[in-house]
């Protein structure tokens, strides 16, 4: 049950795309090369959420979170762009980390999602700050439910963003100290549906 759903889901997703063409899935043959492997373009879509949202022009609220103090406000456009253009570095698509990461998939009943997970393959350089990356899907609409990246900032500083899609956007920073110990420096959200 779970192939066909997720045939489905490439088939809907990779042809709805604007200049992506579109993914044909066919059963595989023995003699056949190994399929070509196309990651979710994650920052497509984000890019797609951001200029729907500045479109439309809608109310955006801003909480930062430090400890157990909170302050929230409302927030500007350019308060979420600042935000939001932590999800657009590295650039993820198939092209620039393939060689990078493999992809896992998964029908998570749990959640209720198909769960797109993306891996390193090996040690990463330090000069790639995306360390992991999932895309949860609902299965019933095929559609984006949830954006999940953690990123290396510093050796000691993490960064977890998560994009719950038409609803929130939110960067955690976490400290990981000398001895080994981990602690939420601060967190930043921005929602637009409240």
């Amino acid at each position: 049950m779970r192939l066909p759903i997720i045939a489905l889901f490439l088939i809907t997703m990779y042809s709805c795309n604007d200049n992506t063409p579109a993914v044909s899935v066919s059963p595989a043959k023995k003699d056949t090369p190994t399929e070509k492997i196309l990651f979710f373009p994650v920052t497509a879509y984000l890019k797609g959420q951001i200029a729907d949202i500045i479109k439309t022009k809608k109310t955006l609220k801003k909480y930062t979170i430090y400890g157990d103090h909170t302050d929230s406000l409302k927030a500007t456009v350019t308060d979420f762009k600042t935000l939001a253009n932590e999800f657009l570095q590295p650039e993820i698509d198939s092209a620039n980390l393939l060689s990078f990461y493999s992809e896992s998939k998964f029908f998570d009943q749990t959640i209720n999602a198909i769960t797109f997970t993306y891996e390193a393959k090996q040690p990463l350089p330090d000069s790639v700050t995306l360390q992991h990356w999932d895309v949860y899907v609902a299965p019933e609409i095929g559609s984006v439910t949830r954006i999940y990246m953690v990123k290396k900032n510093t050796t000691e500083k993490q960064l977890q963003l998560t994009w719950q899609s038409n609803q929130w956007c939110k960067i955690t920073t976490i400290i990981t100290r000398p001895d080994g110990t981990s602690t939420v420096e601060k967190e930043e959200k921005i929602s637009w549906e409240y």
